[in-house]
């Protein structure tokens, strides 16, 4: 059905992955440590990805994550202050222009992303990644909580070699700290494209707080989220 989510609403593995996300919490002071030393949507399916400064009155970069149900991961990084824009789309796969359904299909290569506007001179790439990897279980293959899938993996799109190498980075002292129990399977990949998802799904934690995946998924991680990264928050 058009505007059907396809994703589930079991809720166990969810519990699970909740207390992995909360575990992660608690490194803050590695990886705040790691930062200070490193350096109106359409329906319109077209790749947006065209202009890495789309406000002319500002200094802004891009960046592009994909960590999980792209309504979880937009409804937390467009709380933060210095983002000026987050886009929930579809990104790394071979189809143009495609479609939820297809994308749900796991037959496009492409997996369910943000695309990040935002402002340097407020928020730094590197406090970005901090969010990034805080915000979801990096160690699952192809999935998060009961999203499974290729769709729902762990990745960076970088569009720099800046980038890639604080990906990179990043990823190797996380690992090398056994921050995490298991090995990190985050897939830190070029930027190929990137596809705009329906507008259905923009704003969509914001516009169907009641859904039921808002509900069981998505809010919990948005409030733990809050907790930890208070100071980073817009002004409401």
């Amino acid at each position: 059905m058009k505007g059907q989510s396809c994703k589930t609403f079991a809720c166990v593995n969810c519990i699970s992955l909740n207390n992995k996300i909360m575990r992660s919490f608690l490194l803050s002071g590695l990886l705040g440590l790691f930062i200070f030393t490193s350096c109106a949507q359409t329906g319109d399916k077209t790749n947006v990805f065209k202009d890495k400064n789309p406000d002319k009155k500002m200094n802004t970069d891009t960046a592009l994550f994909g960590t999980g149900c792209f309504w979880c991961t937009e409804a937390i990084f467009q709380e933060l202050e210095g983002v000026v824009k987050a886009t929930s789309g579809y990104g790394g796969g071979h189809v143009k222009n495609p479609t939820y359904e297809q994308v749900c299909d796991k037959q496009t290569g492409h997996a369910e992303c943000i695309q990040v506007v935002y402002d340097p001179a407020v928020i730094s790439y590197d406090e970005l990644l901090e969010v990034f990897w805080k915000v979801h279980d990096p160690t699952t293959l192809n999935q998060q909580g009961a999203d499974i899938g290729p769709q729902y993996r762990s990745v960076i799109f970088y569009l720099t070699p800046e980038q890639k190498e604080k990906a990179d980075k990043y990823k190797a002292e996380l690992d090398k700290s056994g921050a995490f129990e298991s090995p990190i399977v985050t897939a830190i990949e070029p930027y190929s494209n990137f596809y705009a998802a329906e507008a259905y799904h923009q704003d969509f934690y914001s516009n169907n707080p009641n859904q039921g995946y808002c509900r069981m998924v998505v809010r919990p991680k948005v409030e733990k989220f809050e907790k930890v990264f208070k100071d980073k928050l817009k002004k409401k």
